[in-house]
């Protein structure tokens, strides 16, 4: 992994992958997570609807029983006889009732004990509770889960016995009425369906927190702890939906689902506290995300190994393209090419580089191996008329063999040597500034697509008499010291103009800065007019020679840029230009 990164472009691709896949994961992750919590609750919605369901056939179950019940009554003349008997007496006032109505040739008839084997089914039944009511007051028939009964007469009608709610169960009233005058009502039966019965069979399914709510208000709670329950049930009946969602805390939702019951008036709460379920699902969750992360760690590791065969591929190619700048043309162990861009480059490279250093073989080295006597015997004669002949030479085998590129940088190389030596010391600054653009080109040729130069000179200076050859060390100067090999944008400026008493020549690079320390001692020595040492001899001699030449009029700055590199501004007045030119001429 450590060999891609140190590519910018790689590196910045594996972070944006990297990144990418992340935010996939998390998204993926995130939505099978609320794909799954959405099951589970559509699942405790399904439970919910189960339990109200069942609820309400037992419900209406009791209310058909009652019925049948009701007609069976009707239907049995003993049985209203022993109702007529038991309503509005006591104790004593219904046995007696029923001694003196009993007839020796037929069975007595027991309205308690009718109701208790028909309803209460011995006790096991649904309905604990059967009360006969006049206008002011109610008879009581009790079933316990035994089969036992138990009687209260007399009661008035506003006894805490007969409150209804939703505590104590469900109350059917059903009207008495007398079968041979039906207009005739003769009291009312209620009766008591216990809610601890009827909810009793729903209490061991999967409900987090459930309660029935009748119309007045009133919670029965049916499954969760009972202060916190009742109070979310509360606020569920007060927030009205039939389903949603609930805060219940600063982060904390609790999903509910509520059903009606039109025939019994009650309504059915269920609540699924989010947390406690994600809790309850904390495996599935685990494995979810186990899930996620392997397939992302998959993801990178198959992306990595992508960027780093492609990365190594770039590495050769850069490593032979530094091979063919420092004419290194050495073998080297083939390379296992992958069949892609990458790998059409760094084949095509390897063969041109194997190609060029056996063109170079047969060609360059065999005819400097034939010339090598002879530049042995004149080697003590030789003079630049032969360089620039040997150099033309050279060049002309490169132009036959189609090496332009070779050809143009020794013809650059030869046209600059050709200057240099010629016989006058005194030329246009114009002629200075071809001489260092000759010198530039070199460097382009040496820097390819690295390096950059510009000149922006007004005409009015380009005239100007100067001494040769001493604007080619400032700019050697950042080649040496201020170049950046590795940055794709080295640019070199020489700016000159014209202003109202003088001429300023300017050669500004975005190489690196000078320090402070370094730079007030550079300034300080170039000021100095003794023969002292200096380490800057180029900028020294540069300086000295200028100063010769122009006299006072001349002066040399150094300075930093404000964002990058150095800055030497070259300035001559007016009058010493006048002078120089004048001297020129005579």
């Amino acid at each position: 992994m450590r060999s891609f990164m140190r590519i910018k472009i790689y590196r910045g691709k594996f972070i944006a992958y990297a990144v990418f896949v992340v935010l996939i994961g998390l998204a993926l992750g995130a939505l099978t997570c609320a794909v799954l919590l959405d099951q589970w609750v559509g699942n405790s919605r399904n439970e919910a609807a189960g339990a109200f369901s069942r609820v309400e056939n037992t419900l209406q179950y009791d209310a058909d029983r009652i019925e049948a019940f009701m007609q069976r009554v009707y239907s049995n003349s003993g049985l209203v006889s022993d109702i007529r008997s038991f309503l509005g007496n006591n104790a004593e006032g219904y046995l007696t009732s029923r001694l003196q109505g009993s007839h020796y040739n037929r069975p007595l008839v027991s309205f308690p004990d009718d109701m208790k084997s028909f309803l209460s089914n011995g006790g096991k039944g649904d309905i604990t509770q059967i009360s006969l009511h006049t206008e002011q007051e109610g008879n009581v028939v009790s079933f316990d889960s035994n089969g036992n009964t138990s009687f209260l007469f007399r009661l008035p009608n506003t006894d805490e016995t007969f409150r209804e709610t939703i505590q104590k169960g469900f109350v059917y009233h059903k009207k008495l009425s007398d079968p041979n005058q039906i207009s005739r009502q003769l009291g009312e039966f209620r009766f008591l369906v216990s809610s601890d019965r009827i909810f009793k069979t729903v209490q061991n399914d999967r409900l987090d927190e459930a309660a029935a709510v009748s119309a007045s208000g009133d919670v029965y709670l049916i499954a969760g702890s009972s202060r916190n329950t009742e109070e979310l049930v509360r606020r569920v009946v007060a927030d009205g939906r039939t389903h949603g969602f609930l805060s219940t805390g600063f982060a904390d939702r609790a999903y509910f689902v509520t059903f009606n019951s039109n025939a019994f008036n009650y309504r059915f709460v269920s609540i699924v506290d989010l947390a406690s379920l994600i809790r309850q699902k904390a495996n599935v969750l685990l494995i979810v995300f186990l899930i996620v992360l392997a397939a992302m760690i998959c993801v990178l590791l198959l992306i990595v190994y992508n960027l780093r065969e492609d990365a190594n591929f770039l590495r050769r190619i850069i490593i032979s393209i530094g091979r063919v700048k420092t004419a290194d043309f050495t073998p080297v162990n083939p390379a296992r090419y992958r069949r892609n861009e990458y790998g059409m480059i760094a084949r095509e490279l390897d063969d041109m580089i194997h190609q060029l250093d056996r063109h170079i073989r047969t060609n360059y080295l065999l005819k400097l191996k034939q010339q090598e006597t002879e530049m042995k015997a004149l080697q003590h004669q030789i003079n630049p008329h032969f360089l620039y002949n040997t150099l033309e030479v050279i060049r002309s085998s490169a132009l036959v063999n189609n090496a332009d590129y070779t050809s143009d940088a020794i013809a650059t190389l030869g046209a600059l040597y050709r200057e240099i030596v010629k016989n006058e010391n005194i030329i246009p600054l114009g002629s200075e500034l071809n001489l260092l653009q000759k010198y530039l080109k070199i460097m382009e040729f040496k820097y390819p697509d690295r390096f950059y130069y510009q000149f922006n000179v007004e005409p009015a200076l380009i005239s100007l008499p100067t001494v040769k050859f001493w604007l080619q060390p400032l700019a050697e100067n950042f080649f040496v010291h201020g170049f950046n090999p590795k940055s794709e944008f080295n640019l070199l400026i020489v700016n000159g103009w014209e202003e109202e008493e003088r001429f300023v020549l300017e050669i500004v690079d975005n190489g690196n800065w000078i320090s402070d320390e370094r730079l007030a001692e550079i300034r300080n020595k170039l000021s100095r007019s003794d023969d002292a040492p200096v380490d800057n001899i180029g900028l020294r001699n540069v300086y000295t020679r200028l100063h010769f030449f122009y006299g006072a009029g001349f002066s040399m700055k150094i300075d930093n840029n404000e964002e990058a590199g150095v800055k030497i501004s070259v300035i001559l007045s007016k009058e010493a230009a006048n002078d120089v030119q004048a001297a020129d001429r005579r």
